[in-house]
Formats: structure tokens, sequence, C-alpha cells
């Protein structure tokens, strides 16, 4: 499946979709090759591009922007440990999985937490222009990818799903805490 319609049927049809994706046997390397490479770098490119070249407007007048070796330092660190945290992200989920009554796998977890992250993947466009920063709530919609897909790809019960999603949210939060925390340190 091309990587337009995967979006668009699961941001506007998750609960089918899940289903789909549950059957697909896609391994990790093709999720990083079709979708991750390509969606993690949406948020890094438009940071650099919003920072350095557009700029931020201040208050009294004038714009300030980041240098542009910063920004590409801190775009090229903000997207390796943005690959590094969708296998993180997937490593918890699945040793999450026997604690909510769910099924280990690996390959299913991966795939939860490619396909949650869609959303907040794609808000990164938003950095373009630094003010319309605040509309990357609307990235939050992953939440509730993830709440849908979470009893489909690693079987647990539907009653336990709430706990098993707020435990991998807890994991999610921590480790783009961490990203944000890193990724900072390169601007100046």
């Amino acid at each position: 499946m091309n990587i337009t319609e995967r979006i668009k049927r699961i941001l506007l049809n998750p609960k089918e979709e899940w289903q789909t994706i549950a059957g697909e046997t896609t391994p990790i390397a093709d999720l990083y090759k079709n979708y991750i490479f390509i969606l993690a770098a949406i948020g890094p490119v438009a940071s650099f591009i919003g920072m350095s070249l557009i700029g931020v407007g201040l208050p009294m007048g004038g714009t300030y922007r980041i240098s542009v070796t910063a920004s590409i330092t801190s775009a090229v660190v903000q997207y390796g440990l943005i690959l590094a945290s969708v296998y993180i992200l997937s490593l918890i989920i699945d040793a999450l999985a026997p604690t909510f009554s769910g099924k280990k796998n690996l390959n299913q977890a991966f795939k939860l937490a490619t396909y949650s992250s869609i959303p907040g993947w794609l808000v990164g466009i938003f950095a373009l222009i630094p003010a319309l920063g605040v509309l990357s709530i609307l990235g939050l919609y992953g939440l509730y990818l993830l709440y849908v897909g979470l009893p489909v790809l690693m079987e647990s019960p539907k009653e336990k799903s709430t706990g098993y999603t707020i435990s991998v949210i807890i994991a999610a939060i921590i480790i783009f805490v961490v990203i944000g925390a890193i990724s900072r340190t390169f601007i100046p």
C-alpha cells in the first residue's frame, strides 16, 4: 500500500485500518524505509526552515533566527532520536503486553508505534512557521490511534486497553521529553 493511502486510511478509518494492519507481515526494515524515514523528517526539516530561514517574530519588532549550523545540527540530532524512539517505544509496547493480558509480538508493537505516530509527524509541518507551533496539538490524535490499535495488534482485552494506553503514553512522554532536551542542547 502506498504511503498516502495508508495515512488517509489510518487517520480517517482507524478501526478498520488497524484490522488490515494486524494481518500484514511488514518487516521492521520496510516500515522504516516506506514510512518512518520519510514522515519522521517532516518536523526536523520544517523546524530547520522555520527557525533559521523564516525566524520567530519578536514582540518589539524584528525577527530572531537561529544560525544555520546550529539548526542543521539540531535537526539531524532530532531526526536520529526520532528514528530511535520508534524502536524504543515498540520495545516498551511489546514488554508491557503480558501485563495487560496481551500477546508479545515485536513486529505488531512496531507497527503500532509507527502508525500511531503518523499524526505527530504530520503536524511537524507547522514548525515551518513557528507562530503556528500551537497547532501541533493536533498530533494528539495519535493517542486515540494508539488506544484503538492496542487491543487489535497486541490482542489485549478491551477492558485493559485504557491502562495499557496510559502506560504507553507515559513511556512515550518520557521518551519525547528526553528527545526534546537532547535536541535543544544543540540550539544556542
